[in-house]
């Protein structure tokens, strides 16, 4: 079983955010990165100019770099941009939307976990489009995901395995309706949040995370407690999203439990450390409500 790490769906800092890179890349145990930006494409030009380097140094320390589209493509500007990533000379493109299909038909890609793939029939038929690996959408079911890893085994099946679930994508921009600006004229506030805005109940409990456009949850998804039977469902991969903590080490802990190296309960306690004050959450994979943790 392998390790991916998802594109940076907050608004960091430009050069925090080329930092953050090349730290993966020079110490971060994962067999695949990917880039780009997916949530909103007004942070685009910030990151744009860093993106050939960071690429180049993921490459050059032995990880396949994938390319992520949008997660939501509505305006003519965010339809060049998908059809841009079709210029990305022989790496894969991690579809976040189906638009993005047009501009690779026929080549070999991912699909990433925006994309509502919930049965066996729908992977078969994205296998069919060139898909070679698949991150499901983090709300199935164990059963579902076993179901649908034994029906396209050709397809490198990948989970969710830690970071904030990435719930809902919408048009309007949460932030700047908050600051009481508009989407474009937004400022960039959601750059001041670089972990996503807290949003509480009315009985003041925090259960969801804002992040401009995306909706997340507040919990964080952490699923090694889970890898015995992820690697029987026929499972080939786990996702990283990054969150404002040490990414590197949340990496090693992994790989340490899936080398055998380290037990599951132990590295969960480091992850706590890594990770402090946020709960983390498996139930979607139990079959469970979303933000509750069952135990192993």
């Amino acid at each position: 079983m392998q390790l991916t790490l998802g594109p940076v769906l907050y608004n960091w800092q430009p050069e925090r955010w080329r930092d953050f890179y090349f730290r993966i890349a020079d110490e971060a145990p994962v067999d695949r990165v990917v880039v780009g930006e997916v949530v909103c494409s007004k942070r685009a030009p910030f990151f744009e100019p860093y993106l050939p380097e960071v690429i180049e140094r993921l490459a050059a320390a032995g990880k396949q770099v994938l390319l992520g589209s949008l997660v939501l493509v509505s305006l003519r500007r965010e339809r060049r941009q998908t059809a841009s990533l079709a210029e990305f000379g022989d790496g894969l493109v991690e579809v976040n939307d189906l638009t993005c299909l047009k501009s690779i038909a026929g080549r070999p890609h991912a699909i990433g976990p925006f994309v509502n793939i919930y049965n066996e029939a729908s992977a078969a038929f994205h296998a069919a489009k060139g898909a070679t690996r698949i991150c499901l959408p983090p709300e199935l079911p164990l059963s579902s995901v076993a179901a649908i890893a034994g029906a396209v085994p050709q397809v490198a099946i990948e989970v969710f395995a830690f970071g904030r679930v990435p719930l809902a994508i919408s048009a309007r921009c949460y932030h700047a309706r908050l600051h009481k600006l508009a989407k474009d004229n937004c400022r960039f506030v959601c750059e001041q949040d670089p972990d996503g805005l807290v949003v509480t109940t009315l009985e003041d409990q925090a259960f969801l995370n804002m992040n401009g456009v995306q909706t997340l949850s507040h919990a964080c998804s952490n699923l090694l407690g889970d890898l015995d039977r992820l690697k029987q469902g026929g499972v080939r991969s786990l996702r990283l999203s990054p969150q404002a903590c040490d990414m590197v080490a949340v990496s090693r802990q992994f790989q340490a439990v899936l080398a055998g190296r380290v037990e599951a309960e132990a590295a969960e306690l480091c992850l706590r450390e890594l990770y402090p004050d946020v709960p983390f959450a498996n139930g979607f994979l139990h079959g469970a409500p979303g933000a509750s943790y069952v135990s192993a």
